[in-house]
């Protein structure tokens, strides 16, 4: 078990090296081919830092272990919550410019009703995961007109996030190498960690739910305290936001997709409206006043522990 832990932390060191590379390699190239500095910082903000959680639920789901890569997506949004958002409102109130962010909360709000109501008879179809797609489309689309209507500053904000050199040749060596180290990232972390959640008495699901979805978040759980230190709200609750909707769309419909997904009771009775919940409690925060205190912090940082300690006692 202990050689199975080391290798699980070389696998997060890959995958958060490989996040970070690809991230600079399409903030390059997109200014390379002229496209808007806005919408690439935007959809790099919103949906570009779930690309390590992306590459380890592909390969999951790849050998067959889809309890591990639905634990891992809907784990993640969770932990996006209590764990990222509440350390970084601790370390500095987070105030938030980005308008749009309560719509596509209620995007989120919406999407994750919807896999509750469709997954009630044990599975996500095809056709259900088509539309989930289908759906981030849309969802995609929707952030970029809103974000046209936000103030300069904002998008001036945006524009400039991972700015970098623009070379051809750079940044596809950013990209070949950012995904040399996601696949054996996601390879080592995918083999190795059912040995360590069989060890400590876990199943394939809440090893997902918990383990791989708290260690993939702690490098941005990290950053995110960096950025609220810098004054950086938007960027913060953005990645929040739009990593959830990514992980909810994309990851779960992209599964069922491919192929039926079988939806445990339990994702529909506790996970799941968890996450629901997590989503819920945000929103009057960014309705209210657009800014997450520390006290608001403290409580989404609590209620994160309150549900690894249920979701421990359940297991028992």
């Amino acid at each position: 078990m202990i050689l199975s832990l080391g290798w699980c932390l070389l696998a997060l060191l890959f995958l958060a090296l490989g996040g970070d590379s690809i991230l600079k390699g399409a903030s390059g190239l997109s200014r390379r081919f002229g496209w808007s500095p806005f919408a690439t910082g935007l959809l790099l903000v919103a949906f570009g830092t779930s690309i390590p959680e992306l590459a380890v639920n592909a390969r999951a789901f790849v050998v067959g272990s889809q309890n591990l890569a639905l634990g891992n997506a809907i784990g993640s949004n969770i932990v996006n919550f209590g764990l990222t958002l509440g350390l970084a409102a601790i370390a500095a109130p987070l105030l938030v410019r980005w308008r749009a962010l309560a719509p596509l909360l209620i995007c989120l709000v919406l999407a994750t009703l919807a896999l509750i109501a469709l997954g009630f008879d044990g599975v996500l179809t095809r056709v259900e995961g088509l539309l989930f797609v289908v759906a981030f489309v849309v969802v995609v689309a929707i952030a970029l007109v809103l974000g046209r209507r936000e103030t300069p500053e904002l998008q001036e904000e945006l524009a400039g996030f991972l700015k970098t050199g623009d070379g051809l040749g750079l940044n596809l060596v950013r990209f070949a190498i950012g995904a040399a180290l996601l696949y054996f990232g996601a390879l080592w972390l995918v083999r190795h960690v059912p040995i360590v959640g069989t060890a400590w008495g876990l199943s394939p699901v809440l090893t997902g739910l918990i383990v791989v979805a708290i260690a993939t978040a702690l490098p941005e759980a990290v950053a995110a305290v960096s950025a609220a230190r810098r004054g950086q709200g938007d960027i913060v609750v953005g990645h929040v936001i739009g990593s959830s909707l990514f992980n909810l769309l994309i990851v779960v419909g992209g599964m069922a997709a491919l192929r039926d997904l079988p939806i445990p009771t339990s994702f529909v009775g506790f996970e799941l409206p968890a996450a629901l919940a997590a989503s819920l409690l945000l929103y009057p925060m960014l309705r209210r006043d657009l800014q997450i205190s520390r006290p608001e912090g403290w409580v989404l940082l609590l209620a994160f522990v309150a549900w690894v300690v249920a979701e421990l006692l359940l297991a028992r």
